[in-house]
């Protein structure tokens, strides 16, 4: 005897977007924003008894509290910034380059190399050239190795480039236990501390306005480059089939190759920057994680280098911010990376709703 089975039908399905306004898509980035803070504010109330509000102020303080505390965030925002952009082309490709942390670390490890061999030999002009040319192609060559591997033998570039990390990690700390000073301290210290060698100039006083203006031009070089050139016509293309690349022509070998090897050179140009513009010295903590962040900002800005500057700033707002948090109030880095970590959560979650819309069923909109 036969039943008739019917299928619950489901109250919500979910559509995809065709396309969405962009000030509708900032309007829904906003809206999680805000709350996020409220959540935040609740687990602040419950876990600490701390008033929310004294918790935001306290944020904004961190970063904004004094001159020294600006340029500092200005900092941390063009370092991170510079890295993400050097991620870009890549993924854009769809090709994922997890190795930018090892082509930073490399590219300063060459900029190390050279103050420390040549800071005495030659003028400081012509340091800096070298510096220039040995740091970007450092990165290059070791952004191009996973490239090659990919576009001839199709290997998986995600663990390639991941474990390129690891070998830059080593020769660092094998270096620095070269350069230690003292010897066998594992620490190389302040290079060049007397004579400055090798030192990115500071303008007006400002030692990072250098770095600044560097990671500007090239955020907007980047942009252009990407947006209306030819090489950034033909990354977009393989990024969205490598069948419809290869059905118009377009060498997809090269492609990846090129885009490889410009994504190193950016790279070993932000471990330049680190080494001689900043920290004037090279550690195994060079990087400090930029390079697995830098994937987290250029995703939220869809692969436009010129939102990244909006997302790189609240990132590195939220890290000031959560480690003033935790000095002020005398909490451990847990809670701070707490309250962090749900304000990404939602920041990231809301894409799903610049993507796609939720809608109720016929039946069920009809009733």
């Amino acid at each position: 005897m036969s039943q008739n089975k019917h299928t619950k039908e489901p109250l919500f399905h979910i559509v995809k977007r065709g396309s969405i306004v962009w000030w509708k898509a900032w309007l829904i980035r906003a809206a999680a924003i805000v709350l996020a803070l409220v959540v935040s504010g609740i687990v602040t109330y419950f876990l600490t008894k701390e008033d929310p509000l004294r918790i935001y102020a306290t944020m904004i303080d961190g970063a904004f509290g004094t001159e020294r505390r600006i340029w500092g965030l200005l900092q941390n925002i063009s370092m991170l910034l510079c890295v993400s952009v050097a991620v870009t082309p890549a993924f854009k490709m769809r090709f994922w380059n997890i190795g930018a942390e090892g082509q930073v670390l490399v590219g300063g490890l060459a900029t190390a190399a050279c103050m420390i061999q040549l800071g005495d030999k030659l003028p400081d002009i012509l340091l800096l050239i070298v510096m220039l040319i040995t740091s970007i192609a450092a990165g290059a060559v070791w952004a191009v190795i996973p490239a090659v591997f990919r576009a001839n033998w199709q290997t998986n570039e995600t663990l390639f480039t991941l474990m390129m990390n690891y070998i830059a990690i080593q020769l660092v700390a094998f270096f620095t236990f070269k350069w230690s000073v003292p010897k066998g301290s594992g620490q190389v210290g302040v290079i060049n501390r007397l004579t400055h060698a090798g030192w990115l100039p500071s303008i007006g006083g400002y030692d990072y306005l250098m770095n600044i203006i560097v990671v500007l031009l090239l955020t907007v070089g980047m942009y252009v480059y990407l947006k209306f050139t030819k090489h950034g016509y033909e990354i977009a293309v393989v990024g969205e089939s490598e069948n419809t690349a290869r059905y118009i022509g377009i060498p997809i070998k090269k492609v990846i190759i090129r885009t490889m090897l410009i994504s190193g050179a950016v790279c070993g140009l932000a471990g330049l920057l680190l080494v001689a513009g900043t920290d004037h010295t090279i550690s195994r903590d060079t990087a400090a994680g930029r390079g697995f962040t830098a994937i987290m900002v250029s995703w939220l800005a869809k692969f436009n280098t010129l939102f990244m500057i909006l997302t790189a700033f609240l990132i590195v707002f939220l890290e000031k911010g959560a480690t003033e948090i935790s000095t002020s109030f005398g909490l451990n880095d847990s809670f701070s990376e707490i309250i962090t970590g749900i304000i990404i959560f939602f920041i990231i979650g809301c894409e799903f709703f610049i993507q796609y819309s939720v809608k109720r069923t016929k039946k069920e909109a009809a009733k």
